[in-house]
């Protein structure tokens, strides 16, 4: 060894450029090395079977987006909040590694790396290629952000992951072996099975699990599991998972960036403070503490944290220094290392491991500090992020039914701005205001591009299916994003100057759609008629009051100006849609009878009255003394039950004059109190019927705001709620929950789902791993939601389901509470050093932020609630997706246009338990197509079987060239990285009885078979033909 070897010699001297920059980077080295510039450092060193290992790993952990934005981080800029630039970690890991060959490094982050990349000359990206192929640059987890794995819906996670694996396989043919999701608060069982196993990780690593857990692992050595996530897949997708001892951080006296406080090795024997021995034994101390509570005779240290090496040599120089001198010390041995060698040393010691199911939630770092606070926080963000993720999936598709093209509007933007909207700082709502802000203009900025591929896409289908024809489309369509708040330009149309509104309905699931749409229109006299010219029921809704306020002052906010007059109507009628297609629907004025206006009745406070709503097998009835209360009964499956909704807050705990002052924030939930509100008894009460769907409309107080609502042929309710401005002119921070009463004996025992997936089993109070020591009793029993929630007892389920992530509970038998909305005045000292107080302004007039959203509950005898929380809940995650234009009277659309649109075989239908969730044209012309079984084993009795789909009839008149089925990011074929996985000893049993997979897929016969929970990936090739689709 020599100071500096040559490093890939052979490589170098066939490159003029890289002899040039290798010449500069030696003479820096000099430089840096001066002082001991005769001095020799072993750190060559691999593993010795004898000692106890200590593998460093030098690391970074890049947030893409926190306390600054994510391109703030990348070039440095902001300081004064946090003083951290990406450009100078990467520029200075160059310089670093070539220096000596035996240096390692790992990278996570591809938003940040891929920025990088792309500034960089042909000479610096093949000496970065040749560091890959080496083993000294290796990319762990590989996504373009470290996503959440709390607040995050399943397809988000694997659209954000095969984005980043895509580009790695694209630039550099590497396959991520590791999973690194060492920040994220908190660890679901979809990350272990799913976004682990599936995508041919060897091992998971991760920071953050409960303090009680950690202590009781530490004690039985159990930090390093066997981790079956799924009850479904069973051993089949088990993965090895690691929870560091501590956090992501070096050992304690081993931080080595600038102006860290460490002692460094002061080796020179010619200068005072000569300390090799005393750091040598305080390394060997380290490492026996952690082997200690470790198994094998390898330990992980990771070196490294938030935004380290932004001058690499201030780690390199000591890392070499630590591995020469404690080599020579014996006692243990240290080396260069990384996660992928450290498993495939775990795994050479044919060790028996701890098995672990279930997930990791929730997570608590101390007694009063419950990480769950975040899994509300951000509300609106949480909500936007969720439709931006359905409308992704559907504009997806409509850009493979025209033809992606290299010019003009595509997916690209919106699929960056998504993935990097998944991050642990982003959709979690524990960003700064400002980062919140970017996030959402991001998002914004890649909806407004898909927006216009939408569109164009629609126009061309409608024009003519033979796709390929399509350049120029004549018809404009446009599309309302902020139709929430009863705005929408393109159905405000005035229909008396002999004009008709034409709608064109978008269905992106795989299965005909039934379901009631509703737009808002000034005119009272109009009509609905199908594609086909025949009249549809339609019903007229008065506009709430309060959504004149709303729509005022947001549009105002969103878009700076005043929206025009505003719509007395809204306009409710049943669509038909089939699937992976559309139907058409003109609104015109009435000649004769219209639509029909609901009929509204105001019972007002104090008087005394019953009445009912709802026209199918579903009914509630309500008494006007006590509104909150209704009795829930279902003639079709005789299900009866007391239903009671109320609204309350906690107060948020100010920390003041205790022991532990623990805030809560924008992390932590922490309530000081429990406060009902009360209805407000001057406040009337509406009631609406019509023939579409009946309505009961509450004020609760002044700033909650409720409408109940059953849809005609549909047996859930839909409750819609506007909660906010939250007061806060009494000093004191709020968090907004409704709560949701039964007579039910659910015995403590609840379900919530695991990132849109499986459903978990959870129980008051109780931990499955550890004996639980409850201090928290509210925020040591709340769980993450992102599809839904539900209980039951010995005959009946009752399920909730969510239109975004957000917390959720049953804190009593028979009932489940949800947080709406956070609105707090302290932080929570976990970093982001600003308090979740969201506010909105217009010039001078700034309000607390109001959120407005949707959950639906329902109750079905027992063993029937999966296929509405399955099939709804897919619903709910694609909404249908509309498009308006107008006709003149005098144009006939119908007959100039195509009004119904499949772009599966007209007489085929997905299966009830299959689901598309990724339908794309990749930039070569090939497809990526992901089906998925919607249920898990056992959940019900008719669609918990393999289902098949038939790969001819999803394309029909495309002839396939081949089918490869795929890992789930796509960057590998399954049957090559399940020839690669390990295969891990267990110390109990698997428990997976009855697992099943579906098969290989014929390539004559195309016909793709799905167990339960099964996802299936492939990469589809056609023909060159013309696109021809059967309308």
């Amino acid at each position: 060894m020599i100071l500096h070897p040559k490093t890939h010699s052979m490589f170098i001297s066939q490159n003029p450029m890289l002899k040039k920059l290798l010449f500069l980077l030696t003479l820096v080295g000099i430089i840096h090395y001066g002082e001991s510039k005769f001095m020799v450092y072993n750190t060559s060193q691999g593993i010795v079977s004898e000692k106890l290992n200590v593998h460093l790993v030098p690391h970074t952990h890049d947030d893409v987006g926190w306390l600054k934005t994510v391109d703030q981080y990348y070039v440095g800029s902001n300081n004064s909040i946090q003083g951290a630039c990406v450009q100078n970690v990467l520029d200075s890991l160059v310089h670093a590694l070539l220096a000596d060959k035996n240096r390692k490094f790992i990278y996570v982050e591809q938003a940040f790396f891929q920025r990088w990349w792309n500034d960089q000359s042909e000479a610096v990206k093949d000496v970065v290629k040749q560091f890959v192929r080496s083993g000294q640059l290796e990319f762990i987890n590989g996504g373009m952000c470290m996503h959440d794995e709390a607040t995050t819906h399943y397809i988000d996670m694997i659209d954000q992951t095969t984005l980043g694996h895509r580009f790695l396989k694209e630039e550099f043919g590497v396959t991520p072996r590791i999973g690194w999701q060492i920040d994220p608060f908190g660890h679901s069982a979809v990350q272990a099975y799913l976004l682990g196993a599936e995508v041919g990780f060897d091992s998971l690593f991760f920071g953050r699990i409960d303090y009680q857990d950690r202590a009781k692992r530490k004690k039985e050595k159990s930090l390093e599991v066997i981790w079956q996530g799924s009850k479904s897949l069973g051993s089949s997708a088990q993965i090895f998972a690691g929870a560091f001892p501590e956090n992501y951080e070096p050992p304690s006296g081993f931080y080595f960036e600038v102006n860290d406080n460490s002692p460094i090795v002061q080796d020179n024997v010619d200068l005072f403070d000569y300390n090799v021995q005393d750091r040598v034994n305080d390394f060997v101390s380290a490492a026996l503490s952690q082997a200690n509570i470790t198994r094998t005779n390898h330990i992980m240290w990771t070196m490294g944290t938030d935004f380290k090496y932004q001058y690499a040599y201030t780690w390199y120089r000591q890392l070499d220094k630590l591995i020469h001198y404690v080599n020579k010390d014996g006692r243990v041995n240290a080396l260069y290392s990384t996660p992928s060698i450290y498993t495939d040393a775990k795994y050479a010691a044919n060790e028996s491991w701890p098995f672990k199911a279930d997930d990791f939630f929730p997570y608590a770092d101390r007694a009063n500090g419950y990480w769950t606070g975040y899994f509300t926080s951000r509300p609106s963000i949480k909500r936007y992020v969720r439709l931006m993720s359905g409308y992704y999936l559907a504009a997806r598709q409509l850009e493979f039914f025209r033809g992606r093209t290299n010019s003009g509007p595509n997916t690209d933007s919106l699929a960056d701005s998504l993935a990097i909207a998944q991050h642990h700082d982003a959709v979690t709502g524990t960003e700064k205001q400002h980062v919140a802000n970017d996030y959402s203009k991001r998002l914004s900025i890649g909806y407004k591009e898909a927006e216009e591929l939408v569109s164009s896409s629609l126009a061309c289908l409608t024009e003519s299916t033979l796709l390929t024809r399509c350049q120029n489309p004549v018809t404009k369509f446009q599309q309302c994003p902020l139709l929430n708040i009863s705005y929408c330009p393109a159905s405000e149309v005035d229909l008396l100057q002999g004009k008709s509104l034409v709608i064109v309905v978008y269905n992106s699931l795989g299965w005909k759609r039934n379901e009631v749409i509703r737009i808002p229109v000034i005119n009272d006299n109009v009509i609905v008629h199908d594609s086909k010219g025949i009249e549809v029921e339609s019903q007229l809704i008065p506009q709430a009051e309060i959504y004149v306020g709303l729509r005022n002052y947001y549009v105002k906010a969103y878009l700076g100006q005043t929206p025009p007059e505003t719509p007395t109507y809204w306009l409710a009628f049943t669509v038909s849609v089939p699937p992976l297609g559309f139907s058409t629907y003109t609104v015109s004025t009435a000649k004769k009878t219209g639509s029909t206006k609901s009929l509204v009745y105001t019972y007002q406070s104090g008087e005394k009255s019953r009445f009912e709503v709802g026209q199918g097998n579903l009914k509630l009835k309500f008494s006007t003394g006590e509104a909150k209360y209704a009795n829930y009964v279902n003639a079709r499956s005789l299900v009866k039950e007391e239903v009671e909704q109320s609204y309350l807050y906690y107060s948020a705990y100010n920390g003041t004059g205790q022991k532990d002052p623990q805030n809560g924030g924008a992390y932590i939930f922490r309530p000081n109190g429990t406060y009902l509100i009360n209805h407000e008894r001057q406040v009337p009460l509406s009631v609406l019927h019509g023939p579409v769907l009946d309505e009961v409309h509450q004020k609760i107080n002044p700033w909650i705001y409720q409408i109940t609502r059953l849809y005609k042929g549909k047996e859930h309710v839909e409750v819609e709620f506007i909660v906010g401005p939250v007061p806060i002119e009494d000093g004191t921070g709020k968090e907004v929950v409704t709560k949701i009463s039964t007579t039910m004996e659910t015995n403590k025992t609840f379900y919530t789902d695991s990132n849109g997936r499986d459903f978990i089993k959870r129980v008051r109070d109780y931990r499955t791993d550890w004996d639980f020591e409850v201090n928290q009793p509210i925020a040591g029993n709340y769980y993450p939601i992102n599809l839904g929630i539900y209980a039951k007892d010995n005959k009946t389920e009752f399920s909730v389901l969510v239109d975004r992530s957000i917390g959720g509970s049953s804190l009593e038998d028979g009932e489940i509470e949800l947080m709406l909305h956070r609105r707090l005045l302290l932080d929570d000292s976990r970093g982001v050093a600003e308090a979740l107080n969201e506010t909105d302004c217009v010039a001078n007039d700034c309000r607390g932020l109001t959120v407005q959203g949707k959950f639906y509950y329902r109750l079905d005898p027992l063993g029937e609630g999966a296929k509405w929380r399955r099939t709804f809940g897919q619903e709910i995650y694609s909404p249908l997706l509309l498009a308006f234009s107008e006709k003149d009277d005098k144009d006939d659309w119908l007959n100039s246009h195509v009004p119904t649109f499949s772009g599966i075989d007209s007489s085929y239908t997905l299966p009830d338990n299959i689901v598309i969730i990724t339908l794309q044209e990749l930039e070569n012309g090939k497809i990526l197509l992901r089906l998925a079984h919607l249920y898990e084993i056992g959940e019900d009795k008719d669609l918990s079987v393999s289902a098949t789909v038939e790969l001819k009839k999803l394309f029909p008149l495309r002839k396939i060239k081949e089918v490869k089925e795929m890992n789930l990011s796509a960057n590998q074929e399954r049957t090559e990285m399940e020839r690669k996985r390990l295969v891990w000893k267990v110390e109990e049993s698997s428990r997976d009885e009855n697992v099943s997979r579906g098969g290989p897929v014929d390539p004559k016969e195309l016909v793709v078979e799905l167990a339960p929970m099964e996802i299936r990936t492939f990469i589809i090739n056609f023909h060159s033909i013309d696109l021809i689709f059967d309308a």
